[in-house]
């Protein structure tokens, strides 16, 4: 039975979906088969990982009002051992279209359940809000992994993003558990960095991932190449790191 980990924090700009886009390909190429799901309507873990976001045919858009079943909607093999199920813009209007909708919360799940056997791992990859698509990403998820940024504001909106994992966790998805908090955008030049670390790890009684994600230029570049960092800059600190993230996560389920 595959893992399902759902990236988020409501916080944009804390390399939420740089991590959503460079776990799934660092798991995918150490052989695990992969499934990144696009919940964001910016579509970025999608142009990420090259797939154009404007020309697919279906997306999770389709996918929520109905129009299509889930397996219509994948981007097969985009790289190896790694599918695609794409976000555009139009996801923006399904919250809107799901007014009123009985068992919102779990239209995502339902899909997924269908073909999750398949995949040693899905990624979620929420939006920078705690809206309903959030709220489908975690009623699907097994648990919720956290990227901070290592900045004076980082614990700001984490109590939060933890009060809303443990209100799904009551009423919708009693299974989902918290995977973890990663940080992200390191410089190890500032003592800021270093202080924000030790703050979280004095102020979060939360599992905290030992890599850590350093502040990268290559690893910056690489989305607008449309490529994750370990195909864009194989030898980059970057993708070294979410190399050792990925570890991580995989050693942590087999725990």
């Amino acid at each position: 039975m595959g893992r399902i980990i759902a990236i988020a924090n409501q916080k944009g700009g804390v390399g939420k979906t740089t991590t959503a886009i460079n776990l799934s390909a660092s798991l995918a190429s150490l052989g695990k088969k992969v499934l990144a799901l696009d919940m964001d309507p910016q579509g970025n873990m999608t142009s990420g990982l090259s797939v154009d976001k404007n020309e697919v045919e279906y997306s999770v858009y389709d996918l929520i009002i109905g129009n299509v079943g889930i397996k219509e909607c994948i981007c097969e093999e985009v790289y190896e051992n790694l599918d695609v199920l794409p976000s555009n813009i139009d996801l923006s209007a399904a919250e809107i279209e799901l007014i009123g909708v009985e068992n919102k919360e779990y239209i995502i799940k339902k899909e997924v359940e269908k073909i999750e056997k398949n995949y040693d791992f899905i990624i979620i990859d929420c939006p920078p809000a705690l809206s309903m698509l959030t709220i489908n990403a975690m009623t699907t998820a097994d648990s919720v992994l956290v990227p901070i940024q290592c900045e004076y504001y980082a614990l700001e909106g984490l109590s939060q993003l933890i009060h809303t994992i443990d209100l799904v966790k009551e009423r919708l998805n009693p299974n989902l558990v918290m995977e973890g908090v990663v940080f992200t955008m390191y410089d190890a030049r500032t003592n800021l960095s270093l202080q924000v670390v030790e703050n979280v790890k004095e102020n979060l009684d939360q599992t905290i991932y030992k890599t850590i994600i350093p502040r990268n230029i290559r690893l910056a570049e690489a989305p607008s190449y449309g490529m994750p960092i370990n195909l864009y800059d194989p030898k980059s600190t970057g993708a070294e790191s979410y190399l050792l993230l990925a570890e991580e996560v995989i050693n942590k389920g087999e725990e």
